[in-house]
């Protein structure tokens, strides 16, 4: 397999080009454009219809994505494709309650529930009033949001024999509330960001009070049948509520996000970033899934940006380490199956699959021992997303001057940063004057930091010079750097070493700084990175 070297911007806004063109070819030609849902590539390549997920689901994923990237990165579209997204989308919700409906069978009628998929309809209907200004969607929405309130109470749930007697709509229950109506908090904040609809935040407040109060405890323990197996839902529960503490100013709120952060997400995730795709007893121990990834990045940028940066170090190093390296960028062994009949889901399935994001190990695509390699295309649409927040987040300027939070090459109107990984030491050029903030990585060597090539060490404590260069809180703080004029900051990427631990296996991982130069790969195929040896 190919694999990214080095990560910079361009790398990030690479990896969101291709993501954009995998959710631009997924749609069901047998079923008027409709995005398929499941995908499988090994032992047998073909996309599929979900009677769960289709167009309840995967429109959101992607108008959320496609449209966000549009937005932060300037990623050209394919027009065509966000209509058949919104297309699908608005369809799902035609039935007889604003609610995101699916049908069991292509060509069927409107006839299920899941409160799981209220998170992505949300999206879709959120992207689409936000970025293309869609009043349909406006209206679409605002009825949704009195739906769930009229069919949904926080002690007693979903009201059941009228989702049934009043609609006729079979009702799959979810395990828990953080499976079910609770991932959809997120998509609700960025609502009311867009709008100012106050029913939207007020939805929002009701589902995070529930989510805080018997499942998020301050303690920060994860308990799997607590919270349910299907480990994206803790996560992006979790993004969720740091985005709600990020709109509310809720120290209170962030506060629980953080406890979880630390503690409970340990028991799902790695050093890396990976996350179990499942937590049940049962579950593969290396099969992961990267949109639970990417939810773990967003809310660790959320938390760099309350002021804890050591969260931004999380974030690159599960940037560089797992989100980019497991994105399918060679699809030469993906065999097309034979196809007699013509079905378009069994057609051009390798290059269709391009860009895609799925369920890797943390070695590899394809996890020891697995039954099957699959790329579910709701998956690339979350990891895009994600991804488009990283973009944002490299490089920031605010009232209290410039921050560099990411070690990636980036350049803005503001400043030009030249990275350490990819350059022999790292150089920021402001263009417009300001304090300069540089987040150091707790593994740099504060004493041998050197800045302007002056070999003069940096102060971490202590009286300094007026406006010489200063470690605190996490920073380089430069007082009064000079407009135009390069600033050299160098200091070592050291080697070592980590373990990850899973159920069944020990994974050693050289790492270069916060990037991964060799990992064991237990024998795998389609794997990201050189063995250790």
């Amino acid at each position: 397999m190919t694999r990214m070297s080095g990560v910079n911007t361009a790398d990030v806004l690479d990896a969101i080009r291709m993501g954009c063109r995998t959710t631009s070819s997924v749609f069901n030609a047998d079923d008027d454009n409709v995005p398929f849902f499941g995908s499988t590539v090994r032992p047998e390549a073909r996309l599929a219809f979900s009677p769960h997920c289709s167009e309840a689901h995967v429109p959101g994923r992607h108008l959320n994505a496609m449209l966000t990237a549009e937005a932060a990165a300037g990623v050209e579209l394919d027009a065509g494709a966000v209509e058949n997204h919104a297309r699908a989308a608005f369809m799902s919700y035609s039935g007889p309650i604003a609610l995101p409906l699916n049908r069991d069978r292509v060509g069927g009628p409107l006839a299920s529930f899941r409160a799981h998929n209220v998170r992505e309809g949300f999206h879709a209907l959120y992207a689409l009033v936000r970025y293309r200004q869609s009043e349909q969607a406006r209206r679409v929405a605002e009825a949704s949001i009195d739906a769930v309130f009229d069919l949904w109470d926080p002690v007693d749930g979903w009201d059941e024999a009228r989702l049934a007697g009043d609609y006729g709509l079979r009702f799959y229950r979810d395990s828990t509330f953080v499976t079910g109506l609770a991932r959809a908090i997120g998509p609700l904040v960025k609502y009311y960001r867009a709008t100012g609809y106050q029913p939207a935040l007020e939805l929002a407040a009701v589902l995070k009070d529930k989510a805080v109060a018997e499942f998020f405890s301050a303690g920060g323990e994860y308990d799997r049948e607590l919270f349910g197996y299907h480990t994206h839902s803790t996560t992006c529960v979790m993004s969720s509520l740091a985005q709600m503490a990020d709109l509310t100013r809720d120290e209170g709120l962030l506060n629980r996000v953080k406890a979880f952060y630390d503690k409970g997400l340990w028991e799902i995730r790695d050093a890396v970033g990976w996350v179990i795709e499942s937590s049940g007893p049962n579950a593969d121990p290396d099969k992961g899934e990267v949109n639970n990834t990417g939810d773990v990045v967003e809310t660790a940028l959320i938390l760099g940006r309350h002021g804890h940066p050591e969260y931004y170090e999380d974030a690159e190093r599960i940037v560089r380490c797992h989100m980019l390296p497991s994105q399918l960028r060679d699809v030469s062994f993906i065999e097309e199956p034979p196809n007699p009949d013509g079905k378009d889901g069994l057609r051009n399935v390798a290059d269709r699959h391009l860009g895609a994001f799925g369920f890797p190990a943390p070695y590899g695509h394809e996890p020891v021992g697995a039954a099957r390699v699959s790329f579910n295309m709701d998956i690339v649409g979350g990891a895009v997303a994600s991804l488009c927040e990283v973009y944002r987040a490299a490089a920031r300027r605010d009232e209290a001057g410039h921050w560099v939070d990411l070690h990636l090459d980036h350049e803005t109107e503001a400043l030009k940063v030249e990275s350490p990984y990819s350059h022999p030491v790292m150089r920021v050029t402001l263009k417009k004057p300001g304090p300069l903030f540089v987040r150091i990585p707790s593994w740099v060597c504060k004493s041998r930091i050197e800045v302007c090539g002056s070999g003069s060490p940096v102060s971490g404590s202590g009286p300094a010079e007026p406006g010489s260069p200063r470690l605190a809180a996490g920073y380089l703080y430069l007082p009064r750097p000079a407009v135009g004029e390069p600033i050299s900051i160098a200091f070592l990427l050291p080697n070592r070493e980590v373990v990850l631990d899973h159920r069944t296996r020990r994974t050693r991982v050289r790492l270069r700084g916060d990037e991964v130069e060799a990992m064991d790969n237990h024998g795998a195929d389609l794997t990201f990175f050189d063995p250790l040896e």
